[in-house]
């Protein structure tokens, strides 16, 4: 006997994910109409529409419902659909992967577009009109009505489209019903006026809309079409989206890297600015990470693919922008509840306007019904709609080309009212990359004492050893021949050298086999109150020399910390090292230090901070994943890493600290440029509510007040796409 679950999948058809390209979906309030009727359609849930990339996703019962209702309820809002992607089939456990459903067609030209066609005869059919008026005056209210009933023809159809849909206020409802209204009272000639000015202010948020597509869409195109696939010995043209994990290409000077992958073979320089905004080329060797889409810039290199076409870093990043734009900003969702409201009481209010003077004080008709028409327009809210997305897609933009990857509007806008950011130590002040930093013989010479303890650590993973092996190979030491190495747990290594018993062990270690003197006591303590981790050269039990190794601070941190002290935000480092290596880097980069945290220490300290006022923690996004959920912000440092992608709000992909005080300034440009878009919408609107109820400006005057507040909102934010961050000296 099968349980309920089992009977009810028995037949039942998968529940597809589904995207879509539609045409024509330029500002917040088509994506409105769009999820609205959508919505009301039975089996589609889950609908999330960003109209910065004219895409649409759902999901879909397809036993309820099929996909072809679905385009044709769209199609029926007076929008293009086709098909992006069928992107996962959900059977029960048993879920396939779906094939893709093909790409919709590439978007035209604006000045192709049907708006643009509108536009252009309706200019033509006014024109007409106004020379025809002139040679026949009598004949003026139908020398305009041809251009006027076009656009009414256009436009009313798509406002008894979205009413049916669900969304009966539309601003297409409100010019069609002002159009009627102006034919009916004979002013057919600002009727005409009217569509036009409506049909251009459309076709200018197009125009706007399609300029803002265009960074990711430039983004996109950075990767290559085609890859040279290394195969037995020669390289054959492949198309790059073929290339399988663990495939070979090989990338010539002043080639773009075709995919994520890691150097096999050869040395170069690579700029990797396309992808991370960093301007200097990066030198690239044997086992270095590089990103699809970076460039070339010397020698040849064969770089074996670590990800396919579909994950590599810049397919990550344009889906974590697009997603980041289908985010509501907190300000966004507050206006549009708002305007959800404003609009039925505004179109009462227009109403009321039109026929209470004439009921109750016997007002002229035709005078206070044109008034109403033309508060009608006055009152449509797709600038202020517009206000707070517009500025949210434009400042993700102009973050994402220089490398700070921010997940949504919401975080944007949070990261503007931080007062105090908390910092990791490891990887995130500091480079997470010991080196050594003094070199101190204590009998013979340095460069044979570093040549022993590199001997010894031979072969290590270990930090410190590394460290000192990596000094040697700078120094050109070569490495002597070693037998029977081990560790020490916790204390030291140590290895047979030319017969003799050398260890690399710390100085209480060294202590334990013999005395230190006076000077190398001396020299230890002042190291290790600089912030360093002192090792000390034993041959056989006597002391050789010392050597200090410090992770050092990254090369803006200083200048990043001064910067954010510059906006009034307070810095803090939380690390887990002890208090004298803590207090020596925090003291060095001036911000203030908790040390010897355990992980739970760092929620705490997270919480109390958080409990005073909003709070970003920066960390490497891998050992700091609590503390980054913790906070009002997370923010992870790493160059494209998953990690630094997929983890916390934000990523710094230069893993610069300076980026931090950047984040919080294009955070605050954006939020005063929202600021300043709502004052726009809102002021002209107020000026042309009292005009227009005083009788001093009528119906195109009103529509210029709409039309215009939208440029004006487009074109602001529009601005924000030439931020420039001038941090602090």
């Amino acid at each position: 006997m099968m349980a309920d679950g089992e009977l009810a999948s028995v037949g039942a058809k998968p529940r597809a994910t589904l995207r879509y390209r539609v045409e024509g979906m330029d500002c917040p309030s088509c994506a409105s109409k769009i999820e609205t009727a959508v919505g009301r359609v039975a089996g589609a849930e889950d609908i999330r529409v960003n109209y910065g990339t004219q895409v649409l996703a759902f999901r879909l019962d397809e036993t309820t419902t099929s996909r072809t209702a679905i385009e044709e309820q769209v199609r029926k809002l007076g929008y293009g659909i086709a098909p992006v992607e069928a992107l996962r089939v959900e059977a029960g456990d048993a879920g396939a992967a779906a094939g893709d459903a093909g790409p919709g067609r590439p978007p035209l030209p604006w000045w192709k577009g049907t708006k643009a066609r509108l536009a252009a005869a309706i200019a033509a059919l006014t024109a007409a009109g106004f020379a025809a008026s002139l040679a026949f005056p009598d004949l003026e209210h139908w020398a305009y009505l041809p251009a006027a009933l076009l656009g009414l023809a256009f436009f009313g159809r798509k406002a008894i489209a979205a009413a049916r849909a669900g969304s009966p206020f539309s601003i297409e409802m409100l010019m069609s019903i002002a159009t009627v209204g102006a034919i009916l009272i004979g002013a057919t000639s600002e009727a005409a006026v009217v569509v036009f000015l409506f049909t251009i202010g459309e076709l200018l948020e197009n125009v706007a809309a399609g300029r803002a597509r265009a960074g990711i869409e430039a983004l996109g195109s950075l990767v290559p079409r085609t890859a040279l696939l290394v195969e037995n010995g020669t390289a054959r043209e492949v198309p790059a989206a073929q290339l399988k994990v663990g495939d070979r290409v090989l990338v010539r000077p002043g080639d773009r890297v075709s995919a994520d992958g890691v150097v096999a073979e050869g040395e170069s320089e690579i700029d990797e600015s396309p992808v991370t905004g960093e301007s200097v080329p990066v030198a690239k060797t044997e086992g270095d990470p590089v990103f699809a889409g970076s460039v070339n810039a010397s020698g040849a290199l064969q770089v074996q693919v670590s990800k396919p076409a579909s994950d590599n870093t810049i397919a990550r990043i344009i889906r974590l922008v697009e997603e980041a734009q289908e985010a509501k900003a907190p300000t966004a969702r507050f206006i549009e509840r708002f305007s959800a409201i404003y609009t039925p009481i505004a179109v009462a209010v227009a109403a009321l306007v039109a026929v209470a003077p004439p009921l109750l004080f016997g007002a002229d008709w035709d005078t206070w019904v044109y008034r109403g028409l033309a508060l009608l327009l006055v009152a449509c809210p797709c600038a202020l709609v517009l206000s707070t997305p517009a500025a949210i897609a434009s400042g993700l933009a102009v973050g994402t080309r220089r490398g700070l990857l921010v997940k949504g509007g919401g975080a944007l806008e949070i990261i503007g009212r931080i007062r105090t950011v908390a910092f990791d130590k490891t990887g995130t002040l500091t480079e997470g990359r010991p080196r050594v930093t003094d070199v101190q013989a204590l009998s013979g010479s340095e460069r044979t004492m570093l040549g022993l303890a590199a001997a010894v650590e031979n072969g290590s993973s270990h930090p410190l050893g590394r460290a000192i092996l990596d000094r040697a190979a700078a120094d050109g030491i070569p490495l002597r021949p070693t037998k029977d190495a081990r560790a020490i747990p916790g204390k030291a290594v140590e290895a047979i050298i030319t017969g003799k018993r050398v260890s690399v062990g710390s100085p209480s270690y060294a202590v334990e086999q013999a005395p230190l003197t006076p000077e190398a006591e001396w020299a230890i303590t002042a190291w290790e109150n600089e912030g360093k981790t002192v090792v000390v050269v034993a041959v056989d039990n006597v002391p050789a020399g010392l050597i200090a190794v410090r992770d050092e601070p990254r090369a803006d941190a200083a200048a990043g910390i001064r910067a954010l002290n510059a906006l009034g935000i307070h810095s803090v480092m939380l690390t887990g090292d002890n208090p004298r290596t803590g207090r020596a880097i925090a003291e060095a980069l001036g911000l203030e230090v908790k040390a010897g945290l355990l992980p739970e220490d760092k929620l705490r300290e997270i919480g109390a901070l958080k409990a005073q006022a909003p709070v970003a923690m920066v960390g490497d996004g891998i050992n700091d994943a609590p503390a980054l959920a913790a906070a009002s912000i997370g923010v992870a440092m790493g160059g494209g890493t998953d990690v630094a992608l997929e983890t916390a709000d934000a990523a710094l992909l230069n893993s610069r600290v300076m980026d931090v005080a950047a984040l919080v300034g294009l955070s605050r440009a954006t939020l005063a440029n929202i600021h300043q878009n709502v004052a726009i919408a809102l002021g002209l609107k107020a000026v042309f509510l009292v005009t227009t109820v005083a009788g001093i400006t009528g119906l195109w005057p009103a529509v210029l007040a709409d039309t215009g507040a939208t440029v004006l909102v487009t074109l602001n934010a529009l601005r924000l796409l030439g931020y420039r961050f001038k941090g602090a000296t």
